[in-house]
């Protein structure tokens, strides 16, 4: 059972401090208290709370002292401000400093609560992001982003340079090309690359509940709403949100979220007042959104909004050079976990490897090598450890589609190879599988956010999905 979050509340008045023990004792967190600004600072170099409250005006140290101090301590603290003497001058000069949140006194019970928990979140993602940010830098780095080729080479100079601005940014490409991994490097080149990066998958969620993820929902708003819940714009605010698949987000939904970016105010499901908001939008979709727009399934004005800067992402086949640069990249990863290291990849194997297709792209490839550093039985991975699809025998593979009479680009043509082939395999594999999705994204070795979109794209419909 993990730890009750660790509160620091600095005030001069005893019976402040013991109002503020009450109502957020009551909710789990533990308390430290204190009236004294010295002792303030030793308890957060030695105790490092999750959260600090600080009065504005003490003797001696005052609130913005401890603020600037516990920041030299603990740059990642999250500092909340409360006076009975506020004004927008002291408002501002806190929130520059620093300060995450400024509440002015006398406050509402449920008010403190609501802005002690949004605090608490932001500095659970501060941690998530931290080592997120560790692991994009060792591992997934931009700089060490896999790809070598003229086409990968186009979009690392584009995300340099659309890293450093504010505008929003769309990135396109098909399942698997990395969208979200752009995403997080785009956010780690970033002035706002030490506030939260808050990921949402706009094709996994009902409407309902995809609402109250975005945008929060009061207390009583819905059945099953037994408190207030932030939505990912709050927790976002002053770093980046990500929105996987905004074409699927449903039209009534679009206007929200077009009304957010252009007030730059949020309001929860079921709640009156407006929230400020400072997030930078990143959203990311493997369809063609000024196709839907044509279509009336997405609207206009968002389009605009969201397509400031576009990154199209190249579908591996398209980008074969980098292929045995991947293939040795996870070939390192998965030794890891091998007593005896597979140490190079046969010339069979890599032809192979070059030659297939790829309708998952890099996942795909990712999951291909994995697979094959289990089946190998020597220190060289041959194709005998690949799967029956990357050798071309598991018999199941469609035929060329007709060009119907008409000659078409080698590009067209290859897409529509692809459409054809994702739709024979994914029913052929739903069909062996009596519609069960988790059994056939298993198999499949893709996630099932991926199968439910593949099965609305080509609307195939199938009993048993579980």
């Amino acid at each position: 059972m993990s730890e009750p979050a660790k509160v620091l509340i600095v005030d001069d008045e005893e019976e402040m401090l013991g109002s503020c023990v009450r109502l957020l004792g009551r909710t789990g967190y533990r308390c430290l208290t204190t009236t004294d600004p010295a002792h303030a600072l030793a308890l957060i170099e030695d105790q490092r709370p999750d959260v600090i409250l600080t009065d504005l005006k003490m003797p001696g140290y005052d609130g913005m002292d401890v603020l600037r101090r516990a920041r030299e301590l603990d740059p990642e603290a999250v500092v909340l401000i409360f006076t009975a003497h506020a004004t927008i001058e002291s408002a501002v000069a806190a929130i520059k400093e620093g300060a995450y949140d400024y509440i002015p006194k006398p406050f509402e019970a449920e008010d403190l609560r609501q802005r002690t928990a949004r605090a608490l979140e932001k500095r659970r993602l501060i941690r998530e992001n931290r080592n997120l940010r560790t692991q994009i830098e060792t591992t997934y780095g931009f700089e060490n982003i896999v790809g070598k080729s003229q086409a990968m080479a186009h979009v690392f100079e584009l995300v340099r340079k659309a890293a450093r601005s504010e505008a929003n940014i769309l990135i396109r490409g098909e399942s698997g090309t990395g969208k979200e991994l752009i995403a997080r490097a785009i956010h780690a080149q970033s002035p706002r690359a030490r506030e939260a990066f808050v990921p949402l998958d706009c094709a996994s969620l009902p409407e309902p509940l995809l609402e109250s993820e975005l945008f929060g929902h009061e207390r009583g708003a819905f059945t099953g709403a037994v408190r207030t819940k932030p939505g990912m714009f709050e927790v976002a605010h002053r770093g980046t949100i990500f929105l996987d698949e905004i074409r699927d987000l449903p039209l009534s939904l679009q206007a929200k979220l077009l009304r957010v970016l252009q007030e730059r105010q949020v309001r929860r499901v079921g709640g009156t007042k407006m929230i400020d908001v400072d997030v930078r939008l990143v959203s990311a979709t493997n369809q063609d959104l000024a196709e839907a727009v044509k279509q009336g399934t997405f609207r206009e004005d968002l389009f605009y909004r969201v397509h400031v800067i576009a990154i199209a992402l190249p579908p591996l086949r398209e980008r074969t050079g980098d292929i045995p640069l991947l293939a040795y990249h996870f070939l390192r990863r998965y030794n890891r976990s091998r007593e005896t290291p597979v140490e190079e990849i046969s010339p069979e194997a890599l032809a192979l490897l070059e030659s297939y297709a790829w309708p998952g792209n890099v996942r795909e490839l990712q999951n291909v090598i994995e697979r094959a550093c289990v089946l190998a039985e020597g220190p060289r991975l041959e194709a005998r450890d690949l799967p029956p699809s990357v050798r071309g025998t598991s018999g199941g593979r469609p035929a060329l589609p007709r060009l119907g009479g008409k000659d078409l680009p080698m590009k067209a043509a290859k897409e529509e190879w692809l459409r054809t082939f994702e739709r024979e395999y994914l029913m052929e594999l739903l069909h062996r599988h009596g519609g069960n999705v988790s059994q056939a994204a298993k198999v499949a070795q893709i996630d099932r956010k991926t199968i439910h979109r593949l099965i609305k794209k080509y609307r195939l419909k199938f009993r048993g999905e579980s």
